[in-house]
C-alpha cells in the first residue's frame, strides 16, 4: 500500500484514512480516493441541498428567529402562573402538581442529545418545524382534553419539541453568526426570550381570572403555531456552509476528538455551566421563599421584587453581547457569574422588602450581563462539522443545572435553613466565574479563512 498525503484542507472529509507507521501525518492509500467518491456521492445523494447562506445583520434575523422566539417565549410565559392551578382543579397532590409543571424540563433534557445526534440527518429548519408543531399541538391538546394523565404525557412532549426547537435555533445561529458577532446575536435572541418570559405571567393571570385557566393554554398554542410559520418562511437549511454532511459516526469521531483535545476546557466550561444554571434556576425559589418565610411579605411584594429584578435583567442583554464580541466572552460571563454570587449573598442579610429587593436587583444585573454567554461559549466550542451533536451534550450540562437548582434549593432550605442555603448558592456563583476565568480559554478568537 503506498502512502499518499492528505490534501490541505481534507482533514473533515468522510474518506478513510490510515496513519503512516513512522509519521505522524494523516495518509491515505490508493483506493481511498475512490472511497471517498463513492462516499460523497451518496451523501450527495441522500442529504438536502444546502443553500449558501450570506452573514445576516441583526435587523434581518427578526422575521427568522427574534420574533418566533418571542411569540414562543410569550406563549409559554402565559401558561406560568395558570398552570399550577390548572393542575391543581385535578384534585392531585402538591408533589403531582409539581411533576406537572417539572414535566416539561424533563423531556427536554431527556431529549437534549438524542436531537443533537439526529439534527445533522433532519435539517435546521426541518428540526425547527418538527419541534413547534409538537409543542403547538400538545398544548392545545392539554386544553381540549382537561385530563391529568394527557397533561403530564402532553408536557412532556411539549418538552422534546421545545429541545428539537432549541438546539435546532442554536445551531442556525451558530451557522451563520460570524464568531466576532456571535456575542450580539445570541444576547439579542436571550433577551428576547427572556422579554416574552416577562410579559407573559400576568397577561396569563388576568385571562385567568377573567375567562378560565384554558383560555392561555390555547391562545398559547396560537402563538406557537405562529412562530413556527414565520420560522419555517424566512429560514433557509444551513448545514455545514458549503460543506458535504459526513455521516453520523464521523460526527460523533469530530465531537470525541474535539473531547480529547480540549478536555480541559470543556469539562471546566461544562462544570461552570451547570454551577451558574443552578443559581439561575435557584433564585426563583429563594427569593420568595425568603420574602414568605423570613421577611414575611405577601405575594404582591415578592412579585413585585421579582419583576423590578426582572427589568434590571432585559435592560442588559444588548450590552451584554458588545461586551462579548469587543472585549471577549470571559469579560461579560466571569463579572455575571461574581454578581450572581455576591447577590446570593446578600439575600440573607436583607431584613426588609428594601435589602431583599437590593439583593435580587444585584442578582439580575448580573444574570443580564451574562445573557446569552453560555449559549456563545457552546457556539464557539462546537466543531464545524458536528454542531449538532455537541451542542446537544452541550445543553443537556445546562438543562441538569437548571432542573438540580430547585431541588438543590429545596433540600437545602429544609435540611440547613433559607440562610445557608443561600450561601450555598452564592458560592457555586463564584466557583463559576473563578473556574471560567481560570481554566476555560478565551473563545473569541479570529475566524479560520475559508477557501
Amino acid at each position: 500500500m503506498i502512502p499518499m498525503a492528505l490534501p490541505k484542507g481534507s482533514e473533515n472529509t468522510s474518506c478513510k484514512y490510515v496513519r503512516c507507521a513512522n509519521d505522524t501525518r494523516h495518509t491515505l492509500s490508493v483506493a481511498a480516493p475512490l472511497q471517498y467518491a463513492r462516499g460523497m456521492a451518496s451523501i450527495r445523494d441522500t442529504q438536502p441541498p444546502i443553500v449558501p447562506v450570506q452573514t445576516p445583520t441583526r435587523a434581518a434575523m427578526a422575521l427568522p428567529v427574534y420574533i418566533p422566539t418571542f411569540l414562543l417565549s410569550f406563549g409559554q410565559g402565559l401558561l406560568i402562573p395558570t398552570l399550577p392551578y390548572f393542575a391543581k382543579g385535578f384534585g392531585v397532590a402538591e408533589s403531582l402538581i409539581g411533576f406537572a409543571v417539572a414535566a416539561a424540563a424533563i423531556g427536554t433534557l431527556i431529549a437534549d442529545v438524542p436531537v443533537g445526534i439526529v439534527l445533522g440527518q433532519l435539517g435546521r429548519r426541518r428540526a425547527m418545524l418538527i419541534g413547534i408543531t409538537l409543542v403547538a399541538v400538545s398544548t392545545f391538546l392539554v386544553a381540549l382534553l382537561h385530563n391529568y394523565p394527557v397533561l403530564v404525557v402532553c408536557r412532556l412532549v411539549e418538552g422534546v419539541g421545545t429541545a428539537l426547537w432549541g438546539i435546532s435555533r442554536h445551531a442556525y445561529i451558530t451557522d451563520v453568526a460570524p464568531r466576532a458577532q456571535r456575542g450580539k446575536f445570541i444576547a439579542t435572541f436571550g433577551g428576547v426570550n427572556r422579554l416574552g418570559i416577562f410579559a407573559g405571567p400576568f397577561i396569563g393571570g388576568v385571562l385567568g381570572d377573567r375567562f378560565g385557566l384554558t383560555l392561555s393554554f390555547y391562545i398559547a398554542a396560537a402563538l406557537t403555531a405562529v412562530a413556527g410559520v414565520l420560522a419555517v418562511t424566512f429560514i433557509r437549511e444551513t448545514g455545514v456552509r458549503g460543506v458535504a454532511v459526513p455521516n453520523s459516526d464521523l460526527r460523533w469521531r469530530s465531537v470525541a476528538r474535539l473531547f480529547r483535545t480540549h478536555r480541559v476546557d470543556l469539562s471546566s466550561a461544562g462544570a461552570a455551566q451547570v454551577f451558574v444554571q443552578m443559581i439561575r434556576s435557584g433564585r426563583q425559589l429563594i427569593i420568595p421563599l425568603y420574602a414568605a418565610d423570613i421577611l414575611h411579605l405577601g405575594v404582591g411584594q415578592a412579585g413585585a421584587i421579582i419583576t423590578i429584578a426582572a427589568t434590571v435583567d432585559m435592560a442588559l442583554f444588548i450590552p451584554a453581547g458588545w461586551v462579548m464580541d469587543r472585549f471577549g466572552r470571559k469579560w461579560a460571563s466571569v463579572p455575571s457569574f461574581a454578581m450572581m454570587g455576591l447577590g446570593m449573598a446578600l439575600i440573607p442579610l436583607a431584613g426588609s422588602f428594601g435589602g431583599l429587593l437590593f439583593a435580587a436587583s444585584v442578582i439580575g444585573f448580573g444574570n443580564g450581563l451574562g445573557s446569552g454567554s453560555m449559549m456563545t461559549l457552546g457556539a464557539d466550542l462546537a466543531p464545524p462539522d458536528a454542531v449538532g451533536e455537541f451542542l446537544g451534550l452541550w445543553r443537556f450540562v445546562g438543562d441538569a443545572g437548571t432542573a438540580s437548582g430547585p431541588l438543590v434549593v429545596g433540600i437545602f432550605a429544609g435540611t440547613l435553613g433559607l440562610f445557608t442555603t443561600a450561601f450555598c448558592l452564592a458560592g457555586t456563583g463564584f466557583v463559576a466565574a473563578g473556574i471560567l476565568w481560570w481554566l476555560v480559554r478565551e473563545t473569541l478568537t479570529p475566524e479560520p479563512a475559508k477557501n
